[in-house]
Parts: structure tokens; C-alpha cells; sequence
């Protein structure tokens, strides 16, 4: 079974290297079961409580791929069409069972809790954020504005200041900082932009 690591925040977790997802499909069937192309998506971000959520379109060509080798048979029809090790794959799937592991291993690094603590953290801001654009009044629509463009700036401040701290390249910390700048010299502008960010997760949902 894969690892388990903390919750990503965002729907999707990071891309993992092409070969991964061959390896984790064979990990997966290695344990006996049978799967479909949906299950094994959702058997792999499940385990990795969303760190790792393959796309369709890297799980399906991967088990045509698989299917030509002749590690996998499949049973069935259409997208329901179900999974399992041949003969051959049984015996691929032992001799190679360490690297068929760590087929995880590069999701494990991905983890990082103070990242995913963070990402936590702007998820509830976006759902307390959508709550206030579907109830409330026009003055606290306004006031939730200005907050979101407050933190915008602040969070520019953060890096310019800690690359001017650092010593580091000062372009870096003057693109933070302009960018901060240049949205603050034009209100209406700012005000808008904000508003266009803060909707995006909706039409997502």
C-alpha cells in the first residue's frame, strides 16, 4: 500500500514524474485487486490524501501501455473496462517491488506541512471570502476589498523584504515590491483585479 500524507489543499495535487504513475498502477494491482482507470485516480489521491492526483490523461495512456506489455488484462468495455496483473505482471510486479515503492517517494517530499499548512489556510480565506461575496452588503463587499488588497500587498512586502534581508539579487525584492507598488497607484484597478481573484474558486467549485 502507498503512503499516506497530510491533505493538499487545492484540488489537484503536483504532476509526479511520467513514470510514476506506471509504477504506482502496477503497485496497486500488485495487491491482488482488480481496478478501473477511475478507481486507480481515486485510489491514488485517496492515499495520498490528495497530494497526488493523477489525470485521466496520464492513467489511461498508462494502462494501454501497460496492456501492450502485456503486465495487466483487462476485462470489460469502455472506462469501466476493469484491471488486473497477468501472469507475467505478477512476476514483474515481484521482481521489482522496491521500485514500484517508490513510485511514492517522490510524492513524499512534496509534503512539506508548513506548505500545506499555508495552502490550508487559503482555502478557508476562499470559502470565507465566497461567503461574504454571496451574503453580504454592499459596504461589506467593500470592506472585504480592501482587506483582500491589503493582504495582496503584504505578501509581496514578504518577499521583497526577505530578499533585501538576504542580500540576494535586489531585482527580486524590487519586482515584489514594484508589483506591490504598481498595484496601489491605481485603486479602481487594484479594487477590480481583487474582486476577478476572489470569484475564480466559484466557477471552479
Amino acid at each position: 500500500m502507498g503512503p499516506m500524507f497530510g491533505r493538499h489543499p487545492f484540488g489537484r495535487g503536483p504532476r509526479a514524474r511520467r513514470g510514476d504513475v506506471r509504477a504506482a498502477i502496477l503497485d496497486l494491482l500488485a495487491e491482488g485487486h482488480a481496478w478501473n482507470g477511475y478507481q486507480i485516480i481515486q485510489e491514488i489521491a485517496e492515499r495520498t490524501q490528495g497530494v497526488w492526483r493523477p489525470s485521466a490523461g496520464s492513467v489511461y495512456p498508462a494502462l494501454q501501455q501497460l496492456e501492450d506489455e502485456g503486465l495487466i488484462s483487462p476485462e470489460g468495455e469502455g472506462r469501466r473496462r476493469m484491471y488486473s496483473l497477468t501472469a507475467e505482471g505478477r512476476a514483474y510486479a515481484e521482481a521489482h517491488a522496491d521500485e514500484l515503492r517508490r513510485s511514492w517517494d517522490s510524492v513524499a517530499g512534496m509534503a512539506d506541512d508548513a506548505a500545506l499548512e499555508l495552502g490550508d489556510m487559503i482555502r478557508q480565506v476562499m470559502m470565507a471570502v465566497m461567503e461574504v461575496r454571496r451574503a453580504g452588503s454592499a459596504s461589506q463587499l467593500a470592506e472585504a476589498r480592501r482587506v483582500l488588497i491589503e493582504a495582496r500587498r503584504s505578501m509581496y512586502r514578504i518577499l521583497a523584504e526577505d530578499d533585501l534581508a538576504g542580500g540576494t539579487t535586489a531585482a527580486a525584492g524590487t519586482a515584489g515590491a514594484g508589483e506591490a507598488a504598481s498595484t496601489g497607484d491605481n485603486g479602481a484597478s487594484e479594487t477590480t483585479d481583487t474582486a476577478g481573484e476572489a470569484g475564480t474558486p466559484e466557477g471552479n467549485e
